[in-house]
């Protein structure tokens, strides 16, 4: 199957805290449906000393987020749905609100 949203995309918030921002996706976890977007949905993790770590406290770092709260960004910079083409030998996916190939 292929995936609609891939490592390095470019994506929008749709729903949440930090709606209407864009980053760039760096895990994609397929299993559970979510995503982990670049400086997005960040929160708070109190962390206790350990020795990589030796002052601990508090740390923040990216949330997941759900695969359906967040979409890709075509080149005009809306969101877009995704779909799937055959070019050639090649599937290729498609912004649905331009017709363009999308890079990746």
């Amino acid at each position: 199957m292929s995936a609609k949203i891939k490592k390095g995309d470019r994506v929008v918030i749709l729903a949440g805290k930090d709606k209407g921002r864009q980053g760039a996706v760096l895990t994609v976890l397929p299993k559970e449906n979510r995503v982990l977007v670049e400086g997005l949905n960040m929160v708070q993790r109190h962390t206790k000393p350990t020795q990589g770590d030796p002052n601990g406290g508090i740390k923040n770092k990216e949330a997941t987020l759900h695969l359906s709260n967040v979409a890709i960004v075509d080149s005009k910079g809306k969101p877009t749905r995704v779909g799937f083409r055959v070019d050639g030998d090649k599937k290729v996916r498609v912004a649905k609100s331009t017709g363009e190939v999308i890079n990746g």
